[in-house]
């Protein structure tokens, strides 16, 4: 691929939206453009961090493994955004595995190259500071969630949270953009398919819960959020 195509591709990227092309230019010299089929693999849990990857299209899960072999999802990453958020400025291994969630473009960077870029870079720095902060505020919130909410509740939340992670607002709902099934949901609170399976039942009766044509979930966010109350 053309550096002028991965310079278009790249300032998409909410990260190096404001950066100049002179700017940007030291960053396109170190990327590079990999396409990955659905079901391949980035990364693997334990393999070295050594890269770090922008997602053009496609979306991709990330997700953690334990000793039994159960799966933890951790996030889902769209197009514009940037993993792994962990690594930076020390050298460790992956804390999980990404899994290509359908075709996908990423755009691949060395780390150390990157944190060279970065360093003498303050305005990318603090944007990739604020990007870091928002996740963190996330996990403590999950974490919140896990430990003062039942998993009736904790299932409201996963739903609010898709909405705005992974969801587009059409006629005063939420179309969820991912087909999640009710073991991946399932796999992202640590519950089981069958409680999703039953819970999600009850949003349908309530009308807080539709599906379209395409069968992708139609959320009600606001009347979920009363159930919290």
């Amino acid at each position: 691929m053309r550096n002028e195509d991965i310079l278009k591709r790249l300032s998409e990227v909410p990260l190096f939206k404001e950066l100049s092309e002179a700017e940007m230019e030291p960053i396109i010299r170190i990327a590079q453009l990999r396409f990955y089929k659905h079901k391949m693999y980035a990364f693997m849990q334990g393999d070295p961090l050594n890269q770090i990857y922008f997602i053009h299209s496609g979306r991709i899960k990330i997700f953690k493994t334990d000793f039994s072999g159960r799966e933890q999802i951790i996030s889902i990453f769209e197009p514009g955004d940037l993993f792994p958020l962990s690594g930076f400025f020390r050298r460790e291994t992956f804390p999980a595995s990404a899994e290509v969630f359908e075709d996908s473009q990423l755009i691949v960077i060395p780390l150390d190259k990157f944190e060279e870029i970065l360093l003498s870079n303050p305005e990318i720095c603090i944007k990739l500071f604020k990007v870091l902060g928002e996740k963190i505020m996330d996990l403590q919130s999950r974490l919140e969630s896990k430990v003062l909410h039942n998993t009736y509740e904790q299932i409201i939340m996963l739903l609010v949270r898709l909405c705005k992670s992974n969801g587009e607002k059409a006629n005063g709902k939420y179309r969820l953009t991912i087909h999640f099934t009710n073991r991946e949901l399932a796999n992202m609170i640590g519950t089981t398919r069958e409680t999703i399976s039953r819970t999600i039942s009850q949003f349908k009766r309530k009308n807080y819960i539709a599906q379209d044509e395409g069968g992708f979930y139609l959320i009600d966010r606001e009347a979920l959020q009363q159930e919290l109350f």
